[in-house]
């Protein structure tokens, strides 16, 4: 066995007392001290009578050897050659310790010389080194363990007996007093145990000083425990098992009677009229019995090992320490070993006795530390005896000993928790959820008691998550951690009674697991976490093992798939107690049973899962069917009954379910049973059915003995004759039939157990089973400081922990009791969102939303003065809006909540200017003075007027605007000072809150968040309705939509994520609106806001953009005519912002539609017009794409008369100028290396542009106004006559002709006959302008036109209205200046066609229909023209026809497709 090392370096416990002296440096000083010691002790004996003569001896006188020794000893101490440490202490410390054995010897003396001995003690005059020093110590120990004296006054007995104390306080603190034995150890402590005893009946000074000196003493010998050699020697005749228990000192017979030599002090106080004991025989046989208790029926398993002799015999070390913690064990057993007559006051006795106990023990500990763990039978003492009593002074009445049995298990748990899994499982299951619950029977002081043992044990960071990891995801273990945490939670709860210390505490004990668990979830590594637990394939869930408990990469998933298993065996237990088979087949499916059940496998569901209806367990095991046989035996299989006595195995074995009653379910249930116990313990039986006889014969005489239908009860002696064989022979031992009898008669057989109801108690048998199992039980997982298990432990407690927090909250009337729960609430808060647990989280934020008031309906009282005097709401709207701002990514549903506080606030007009700002607004809009101000931070009266006005209420800012107001005629009160410091309150609780952020830094929220805040925002603006809605709704909608429209823009890299319900809001409100109002101008203008600011970012969707642009085109007639000028105003500055990004038609069709729609309107049509000539002028932004629709949108603005007809014109130059844009887009086609196909294409299109651009201008030149048709008309002529270098297809001039020119001119014409001139003043003009483009526009495409097959049509059309406007009738007379420029025009035309040889006589024989048909119009236009043009003399057109072979040859090819063609006609 270990001892004290004996190394220098190791120092003992120095503390000295206060009458020590300073350590004499030199030895005459000490010789000194020593001789005044002595001379006191001389005087005190000569004042005595017996002492102050001389003996007489024979004829001589002699003096007392006593008085010799001394006086011998002072002649030598002055002239000792050597120094202090080469001189033996037994030379100077001989005469007084002589003195103290004497029996002679007075109480005064005795006294007197104790003293001396202890300064000598105290000087430190020897030390392990000295010579013969351990011989010094061994006389100093027996001399002062065996002081006799004589007793002459209570009060000088009890100076002795304190003088006794502080010797051997002395001798265990001296740096000497490693030399000690255990032997004498041990006998130091026996003898001040027996001090303490005797002090009972004496003052209360000694009584005092006795225990703290047996204190101290402990103390000293426990501290030394870390310092011994870890190294076991041979315990037992040369060693036996490590588990073994601890030999009491009183089994071995020498040591026995040494100690009781020793111990006994075997001491008579001599009086005047009797002698007595020094101890009486009541605490002697006290001490011995507890000393030599052994272990009772209860303990099995064990091996009882007494130390040798020659261990006890060494210098100090783990025997001693083992003799002595069993001996403080059996302590608290000692109430049960002395008679309770004696006392005056046994209730007083009752708990004095084990806290004295349990203190020196909770010492022994503390000093010891987890140095128990190197020395088994040290542990297993905790493990066993020292827990055991603990089980059951837990459980006392007495508060003191509870306190003092919570804090050992504290002490335990912080040193030797990895040994003492299952016992801490006992501990809390049997005492702590026991005694902290009203239910159980538990006074008010145990369940305190027990709370504060709870909370303390849940500030240890680690407790809670070793609980749950070691306990709770164990599947032969109770769920501690939630159970504990359960108990947190609902003693928190104040039912139907005020707030109380209790609830505070319990308050205390889940926050502080709470906290525990943010501590942790700021160490990194939560990815171990995130693996879900699937059972892909069925494997024994008793077998699921740990490679390594100590790695977090094993056990953290080994743990949580046994968690996984167990809650899947809970389920398949309630399944299997409403129908068996559906439970087994649940099993099945969830892989944790085989596909085809086996015997094992079914008997360990049995075994090892909790909550199973134990009648259904038992009838299964008791049929008679093959396969439930089988498992019966199986079952059985899984207890082990090594070292049991049959009895206790019986317990155990029929706990686990209820025997059936039929005699043969009973009876193939005990066969099972007696072959288990037999194959374990063969020793006991003869055979299996003798094992089987007599299982069977406790069943009955259990029955027997405990059934009240039996009146005659069996005795001992039918027992035993009743197990006997047919011969009349005993076949078990009488010794043994006698023990079981009694202990079935004392302790029944539960034949029907506990279903599990309630807690169970921890029994004798229950505690031998837990030995059992902690001898396999799997290693203690020691979580460390990273969150790999809160998850799912925070999952499994957040619910409660929220309802407990909030009702204390809501009950809570002191501020400091409120942070509490505030800190509890954030901690949650951030737990959950570490944990991403969003439901836990949106339970938090419903449950605060509850107290900021914010959301109850108002009440007389005035909401904003309510508000600012309730501490407990602000603290809440703080809470609630830090969590938004801190853990927004995690909020789902609880947006909702925190929506309707701020639209509360909004209401009471207590939000700043602009809560919804974005950073684009700061940016691009310069602020006014009060533009996003937020509110001050003071107030004075005259400012409420202005401040916090509630919105479209008369609250309590304005009637402080009335009562301020100076013209009021009424005399009004001012505001009072509570009323003011209530609203500066109120303002400084908003600003904290920080509402706006939530909004402005939406664009950091996780996708999903800000998606549920978009949502919520949606939900909380309400459906729009058709018609007038009540203002407040309207108000409230206006405000969600600002707030919608702030965080899509602020999240512009996610407006794919929001766009969807953003687009389907707007639409909603802008179908709904028939009638102008605030929500749809704010929906209008926000889409629009929105469509310009995401533009540039988002490419990939501006189509998707434009196209909400419909929805601004649909709005009513009357909304759009209202809001038209501020429409138009945004789209302007969209279009400004991004004409180069709107590459789309559609997109373009939108924005055109838009200004189209602004150019009637007197307000808009500025704004739309200047819209317009950004993307025209000088084609900037004219694309194919966009080309039509700018013009038809020009178009429009040139025949809109809204403005001055300037800006018609300055439209129609804008159609005017776009044909330099088909031209150089023609142009960059022929030069750009496409495909023939790409580059047809894009000319065909650029024709089709070019026609309805001439179609566009035709309008314009129908137009009322003079100025403007006229310039349309010029407008058209430079259309036309300006794409001379593309070459467009003959077909498509054809097209213009009949389309454009021709039509015009009709309808010009009709205009200038049909309508009065008060509508179209001076058409003569345009009619003018219209011949001349006819004719200009003919000769310049005469070349393309003349290649036409349909030619000759064409040319007889110009002829037809050429003639037409000759005889034109223009306020009912003909034209004077058209008769002048048609005839003109024509010769002009027909000397270019002539030039050109397009119109040139082909044939005389009449065939020439082209020239026939030419002439005879011309006739009548100007008959003149041919023979001006053309001489009738034929020899000039012969000589042309044959001088100019070639080109007569061209003009035939030419003619001939026109000659064909007019033949045709």
């Amino acid at each position: 066995m270990g001892r004290l090392k004996l190394q220098s370096g190791i120092k003992a416990i120095e503390e000295e007392p206060e009458e020590s002296e300073a350590n004499p440096s030199n030895k005459t000083a000490l010789a000194c001290v020593i001789n005044s010691e002595i001379g006191a002790v001389l005087a005190i004996m000569r004042r005595n009578v017996r002492w102050g003569g001389r003996y007489m001896s024979g004829d001589d006188q002699l003096e007392h050897t006593l008085i010799q020794s001394l006086k011998e000893l002072r002649q030598k101490i002055f002239t000792w050659q050597n120094q202090w440490g080469d001189i033996s202490p037994a030379e100077y410390l001989g005469p007084f310790l002589n003195v103290i054995r004497s029996d002679e010897t007075g109480a005064p003396i005795t006294g007197i010389t104790l003293s001396a001995v202890y300064k000598i003690l105290t000087l430190n005059v020897f030390d392990p080194s000295t010579k013969e020093v351990e011989k010094a110590m061994l006389m100093l120990v027996d001399a002062v363990t065996s002081c006799r004296f004589e007793v002459t006054d209570p009060a000088s007995e009890e100076v002795v007996l304190m003088k006794i104390l502080q010797v051997l306080l002395a001798s265990m603190k001296s740096k000497a007093s490693i030399v000690l034995s255990n032997q004498h150890i041990c006998t130091i402590v026996n003898t001040c145990f027996r001090v303490v005893h005797q002090a009972t009946t004496k003052g209360e000074l000694l009584q005092r000083i006795a225990r703290h000196t047996m204190h101290e003493i402990v103390r000293c010998i426990f501290a030394h425990l870390p310092d011994v050699d870890n190294t076991e020697r041979a315990l037992v005749n040369g060693g036996s098992s490590t588990k073994s228990e601890i030999g009491a000192p009183g089994n071995d017979p020498n040591f026995a009677a040494k100690q009781l030599e020793n111990g006994n002090f075997g001491t008579e106080f001599v009086s005047s009229l009797s002698s007595s004991n020094f101890a009486s025989n009541a605490p002697s046989s006290m001490i011995v019995g507890a000393m030599n208790e052994s272990s009772d029926g209860t303990s099995v398993g064990k091996e009882v090992g007494p130390y040798d002799v020659h261990l006890m015999t060494e210098p100090y070390g783990v025997p001693c320490m083992v003799e002595i913690f069993h001996f403080l064990c059996s302590l608290l057993n000692v109430v049960e070993h002395i008679g309770m007559a004696s006392r005056s006051n046994n209730l007083s006795f009752d708990e004095d006795v084990p806290l004295f106990a349990l203190s020196l023990i909770n010492s022994a500990i503390e000093l010891g530390g987890a140095s128990f763990l190197r020395h088994p039978r040290l542990l297993n003492l905790i493990q066993d005896d020292l827990f055991r009593n603990l089980m059951q002074f837990g459980l006392s009445i007495s508060p003191l000993i509870l306190s003092m049995v919570c804090s050992i298990v504290l002490n335990l748990y912080h040193h030797l928790r990895i040994e003492l899994k299952l016992q801490f499982e006992a501990f809390f299951s049997c005492v702590i959820l026991r005694l902290a619950q009203s239910r159980y029977g538990a006074s008010y002081q145990q369940q305190e008691v027990a709370m504060e043992a709870l909370v303390d044990f849940c500030r240890q960071k680690g407790f809670m998550v070793e609980m749950y990891a070691n306990l709770d995801c164990d599947i032969t273990c109770s769920n501690v951690f939630e159970d504990l945490a359960n108990l947190l939670s609902k003693s928190a709860f104040p039912v139907n009674c005020p707030l109380s210390s209790m609830h505070i505490l319990a308050l205390d004990g889940l926050i502080a697991v709470i906290q525990g668990m943010v501590e942790r979830s700021g160490n990194e590594s939560l990815c171990l976490q995130q693996a879900s637990v699937n059972l892909e394939e069925y494997t024994p869930f008793w077998m699921v093992k740990c490679n390594n408990y100590n790695d977090p990469s094993d056990w953290v998933p080994f743990v949580r798939r046994r968690k996984y298993i167990k809650r899947r065996l809970m389920i398949g237990a309630d399944h299997f107690n409403r129908d068996p088979k559906k439970g087994l087949e649940f099993l099945q499916g969830t892989h944790l049973l085989p596909e085809k059940l086996d015997p094992q496998s079914v008997a360990c569901f049995f075994r090892y899962t909790a909550g199973l209806d134990k009648n259904l367990v038992g009838d299964f095991l008791g049929n008679h069917d093959e396969f439930c046989v089988q498992v019966l035996h199986e079952f059985a299989g899984t207890f082990d009954f090594q070292d049991m006595n049959l009895d206790t195995a019986l317990r155990l074995f029929l706990e686990t379910f209820r025997l059936p009653g039929e005699s043969q379910k009973i009876q193939r249930v005990l066969e099972a049973f007696s072959d288990r116990y037999y194959e374990q313990c063969p020793q006991l039986f003869v055979n299996k059915d003798a094992a089987f006889l007599l299982s069977y014969s406790l069943v009955i005489l259990n029955t027997d003995q405990h059934n009240m239908q039996v009146k005659k009860k069996m005795t001992e002696e039918d027992f035993i004759k009743n197990n006997r064989d047919a011969k009349g022979n005993n076949v078990f031992p009488r010794e043994l039939l006698s023990e079981l009898y009694h202990s079935i008669r004392k302790n029944e057989i539960r034949i029907t157990p506990e279903q599990g109801a309630g807690l169970t108690e921890m029994t004798a048998i229950r505690w031998i089973d837990l030995m059992h199992k902690s001898k396999k039980t799997e290693p203690y997982i020691v979580a460390g400081s990273r969150a790999y298990l809160d998850h799912d432990m925070f999952a499994i407690m957040s619910g409660p922990t929220i309802a407990a927090i909030s009702v204390v909250f809501d009950h809570a009337e002191h501020e400091h009791v409120c942070q509490t729960c505030i800190d509890g609430f954030l901690a949650v808060a951030k737990i959950s969102a570490c944990h991403h647990l969003e439901d836990v989280l949106d339970d938090l934020v419903v449950s605060l939303c509850k107290f900021t008031t914010l959301l109850n309906p108002s009440s007389g009282e005035e909401p904003v003065l309510a508000f600012g005097d309730d501490s407990k709401a602000r603290m809440a709207t703080v809470t609630v809006f830090t969590i938004a701002n801190r853990y927004g990514d995690h909020i789902r549903t609880g947006w909702r909540n925190i929506l309707d506080c701020i639209l509360r606030l909004h209401k009471l007009g207590l939000l700043p200017a602009r809560v919804a700002s974005d950073a684009a607004d700061e940016l691009e809009l310069p602020a006014e003075p009060s533009h996003g101000k937020p509110l001050p931070n003071s107030l004075t009266p005259a400012q409420l007027s202005t401040i916090g006005t509630p919105r479209r209420s008369s609250g309590l800012m304005g009637r402080f605007s009335q009562l301020l107001s100076l013209e009021t005629e009424e005399p009004r009160s001012q505001p009072t000072e509570q009323q003011l410091a209530a609203h500066q309150r109120t303002v400084q609780t908003i600003q904290t809150c920080r509402i706006d952020s939530i909004f402005t830094e939406s664009k950091f929220l996780q996708a999903e968040s800000l998606l549920y805040l978009a949502r919520a925002l949606i939900w909380a603006a309400g459906r729009p309705h058709k018609g007038a809605g009540s203002p407040e709704d309207e108000d409230t909608a206006v405000f969600c939509l600002e707030l919608l429209i702030a965080i899509t823009l602020n999240n512009r890299d996610r407006i794919a994520l929001l766009w969807q319900g953003v687009y389907e809001h707007i639409a909603n409100i802008v179908q709904s609106s028939v009638m102008p109002s605030a929500l749809v101008e704010k929906a209008v203008s926000g889409l629009l806001r929105i469509c310009q600011r995401l533009l540039p970012y988002k490419e990939n969707l501006a189509d998707e953009l434009l196209r909400s642009l419909q929805l601004v085109l649909k709005l009513d007639a009357r909304v759009a005519d209202a809001y038209c000028e501020q429409i138009t105003q945004e789209v302007s500055r969209l279009v400004k912002a991004n004409a180069t990004r709107i590459r789309s038609q559609m997109g373009w069709r939108n924005i055109t539609s838009l200004l189209s729609v602004t150019a009637r309107h007197p307000e808009a049509s500025d704004a739309g017009f200047e819209a317009l000539l950004f993307i025209m002028t000088d084609g900037a932004h004219l694309s194919p794409p966009n080309f039509i629709l700018c013009v038809d949108t020009a178009r429009q603005f040139a025949e809109s008369r809204v403005g001055q007809a300037d800006r018609s014109i300055r439209a129609l130059d804008l159609m005017a100028g776009c044909v330099t844009c088909l031209v150089q887009w023609a142009n960059e086609t022929n030069g750009a290396a496409t495909k023939e196909e790409d580059a047809a294409k894009l000319c065909q299109d650029i024709g089709d542009m070019w026609l309805r651009h001439a179609q566009a201008l035709r309008k314009v030149c129908l137009d009322q106004r003079e100025e403007v048709r006229n310039h349309a008309v010029l407008s058209l002529q430079k259309c036309l006559t300006g794409v001379d270098e593309v070459h467009l297809p003959h077909s498509l001039w054809l097209q213009c002709f009949d389309l454009v020119v021709f039509t015009l001119l009709d309808d010009l014409l009709e205009i200038a006959q049909g309508h009065s001139q008060k509508d179209y003043r001076n058409m003569e003009s345009t009619l003018i302008l219209g011949m001349k483009l006819l004719s200009k526009v003919f000769l310049q495409m005469l070349d393309q036109l003349s290649q036409l097959t349909t030619f000759c049509k064409l040319w007889l059309g110009v002829l037809s209205r050429m003639e037409r406007y000759m005889k034109v009738k223009i306020r009912s007379k003909r034209s004077e200046k058209l008769q002048e420029l048609v005839p003109d025009l024509l010769k002009n035309t027909l000397l270019g066609m002539k030039t050109k040889r397009v119109l040139v006589q082909r044939s005389a024989l009449g065939g020439d229909s082209l020239w026939e048909l030419t002439w005879l119009h011309v006739k009548n236009i100007a008959p003149s023209l041919q023979s001006e043009l053309f001489p009738s003399d034929g020899s000039e057109q012969n000589y042309l026809l044959e001088s100019e072979g070639s080109q007569v040859s061209d003009a035939t090819m030419v003619s001939a497709p026109g000659q064909a063609v007019a033949s045709h006609g």
